[in-house]
C-alpha cells in the first residue's frame, strides 16, 4: 500500500472514531460504533445511530476537497443498502480540528434535501395525498 493511500485511510479511520466518539457523547448513546468494512452492499461508516426509531447511515469524509455530488450520491446509495431512512456525510471542514470535542462538534454535516424533509416530518411519509 502506497503511503499517500495508507495516509488518506488513517485520516479516514481517525474522522470515524471522532465522529462516533462525538455522537455517542451528544446523544448519550454507546451502540453508536465504527461499521466493519462490508464490500459491495457498503452501509455507511458507523451504525447505531437512529433518528425516531429509523436507522441513520453515516458516511465520514476526511479529505482536503469537499466531493459533495460524490459523497452524497455514495450516502443515498448505502442509505438504501442499509433499508435506512436518512442517509448523511460528516465531512472535515478546512482549518478546523478534530482533536478536541468542540472541533468535531464543528464539522459540516450534509443531507439531500428529501432527507432533511424526512426529519423534519419525524420520519413520516412526505406530502400529502396525490391530487
Amino acid at each position: 500500500m502506497g503511503r499517500s493511500l495508507k495516509t488518506a485511510k488513517q485520516a479516514g479511520a481517525v474522522m470515524e472514531s471522532r465522529t462516533v466518539d462525538y455522537l455517542r457523547w451528544a446523544l448519550n448513546d454507546d451502540r453508536i460504533e465504527r461499521r466493519h468494512l462490508s464490500g459491495a452492499k457498503d452501509r455507511g461508516d458507523i451504525a447505531g445511530v437512529r433518528y425516531q426509531g429509523h436507522r441513520v447511515v453515516v458516511e465520514c469524509k476526511n479529505t482536503a476537497a469537499m466531493n459533495v455530488s460524490h459523497y452524497l450520491r455514495e450516502a443515498e446509495t448505502e442509505r438504501g443498502n442499509d433499508d435506512a431512512l436518512i442517509g448523511v456525510v460528516v465531512q472535515k471542514r478546512p482549518r478546523i480540528g478534530i482533536e478536541t470535542r468542540e472541533g468535531q462538534g464543528r464539522q459540516l454535516v450534509m443531507m439531500t434535501l428529501e432527507s432533511f424533509a424526512l426529519m423534519l416530518n419525524d420520519g413520516l411519509p412526505l406530502g400529502g395525498e396525490e391530487r
